[in-house]
């Protein structure tokens, strides 16, 4: 097995996908709060595209917990972004964990994917319409 081989997945491309009880109001949430329209639909699903990444929302019977980020975002400048989201009624978690708390919805998290050349990540964290924790961050250099 040569080098190829072992990295299939490697070479492919990464897409989310997300559950939703009701589409047409998962639809209108990401739509009005995110300013999402999606990129393609069809029959119980729609496709939606940011930065060069997709995201899939999915009709399902079944719900996400919602205790853990199933995705996220991450942005050049996250005040003017909850900023923005707030203004359109998106609603942040508030979140006191060990290692981190939210103030004002904001988490300071220190030592975060030091691989990416940053120190940090300042990070905030909101509920999609059909219960998804969705999660904005941006690396402190």
């Amino acid at each position: 097995m040569n080098a190829d081989d072992r990295n299939l997945l490697a070479r492919g491309r990464v897409a989310t996908r997300l559950p939703a009880r009701d589409l047409d109001r998962a639809r209108r949430f990401y739509a009005e709060r995110l300013g999402l329209e999606p990129v393609d639909e069809r029959p119980g699903g729609l496709l939606y595209r940011c930065g060069g990444t997709e995201f899939a929302l999915f009709t399902s019977t079944g719900a996400s917990s919602g205790t853990f980020t199933q995705m996220g975002w991450e942005v050049d400048d996250l005040d003017a972004v909850v900023a923005e989201l707030k203004r359109r009624g998106v609603v942040f978690e508030e979140v006191d964990v060990p290692g981190f708390a939210t103030k004002e919805g904001i988490a300071e998290i220190d030592g975060n994917y030091p691989g990416k050349g940053a120190r940090g990540e300042r990070a905030v964290w909101f509920r999609d319409s059909e219960g998804n924790l969705l999660g904005i961050g941006q690396p402190v250099v």
